[in-house]
């Protein structure tokens, strides 16, 4: 079998943990594989760059590219297609490169789904509080409706990127709210997904008052680096059922690697890579 190549386009990536878990999952399936970083700050170019990446990639033989900031939403006037989920979207985050041409998928959507029935199985998401109108609230807020939430209060510091996010679903069920509501909406909701940067390491604090939480209300968390968040801390205080951005980051990767590769990766072996590759 001939060597996969695969990678990842962004800013600001060098951190980045994809190519070893990727990489790790890879080497246990037995097929050669290479994850590399297309770091634009690294390379020296702008996020408008991203056609002549594409084209790059094309001639080294890439199979798959993940893109992440800033590039999710302009890679797509610049792809042949796009599945129905990216395009419900308005977001991509895997490429793949075929004798088709380019077809643009979202697997964020997949992984947070995935991850959600996985480690918060069986509770009520009829009404769900989303902090955060960016990409990873945008896949969290198509995963929730697919699920079967009637009502998605989504709440951003910029109103009008919230207004966007209930827009484009406009089906009724998401509405756009306002931060400072976030406490009257929490007592009637059955659930919190945080889609925000806060609690990152270079964010750290809570992005509400830890007095909100209570046992009947589960927290799902989209940041995983670090796994424990001041707000999972803060939910487990307050004996709510919770969710780490880990099951999210390890089930929209094996979904990419799927498309790379054809092959089904061990999403159980995958979230063991990531806790070791944490731990260093």
């Amino acid at each position: 079998m001939n060597t996969v190549l695969a990678g990842l386009i962004g800013r600001g990536i060098g951190p980045s943990l994809s190519p070893a878990l990727h990489e790790r999952e890879a080497a246990a399936l037995g097929v050669p594989y290479q994850y590399r970083l297309w770091d634009l700050d690294v390379l020296g170019a702008a996020a408008e760059d991203i056609p002549k990446l594409l084209r790059r990639a094309r001639d080294e033989g890439y199979r798959g590219l993940n893109i992440t900031h800033p590039c999710k939403q302009l890679v797509i006037p610049h792809l042949d297609r796009l599945s129905r989920d990216a395009e419900a979207i308005g977001a991509v985050n895997t490429v793949i490169l075929d004798e088709d041409g380019t077809t643009g998928h979202n697997t964020d959507w997949q992984g947070f789904r995935a991850g959600f029935l996985e480690g918060l199985p069986e509770v009520a998401c009829e009404h769900v509080v989303l902090l955060g109108a960016g990409g990873a609230g945008a896949a969290a807020a198509h995963a929730l409706l697919s699920l079967g939430t009637l009502r998605l209060d989504v709440l951003d510091v910029d109103p009008g990127r919230a207004e966007a996010l209930a827009a484009r679903f406009g089906n009724g069920r998401a509405v756009a709210g306002h931060p400072g509501d976030v406490a009257e909406l929490l007592r009637r909701a059955d659930g919190l997904v945080h889609a925000t940067p806060t609690g990152m390491a270079a964010h750290p604090g809570l992005p509400l008052d830890a007095r909100l939480l209570r046992p009947d209300l589960w927290v799902a968390e989209i940041v995983y680096m670090p796994m424990e968040t001041e707000l999972l801390r803060a939910a487990r205080a307050a004996g709510a059922r919770h969710l780490d951005g880990g099951h999210m980051v390890v089930h929209q990767a094996a979904e990419a690697m799927r498309l790379f590769t054809g092959l089904a990766p061990d999403t159980s072996r995958m979230l063991r890579h990531l806790a070791e590759l944490l731990d260093r």
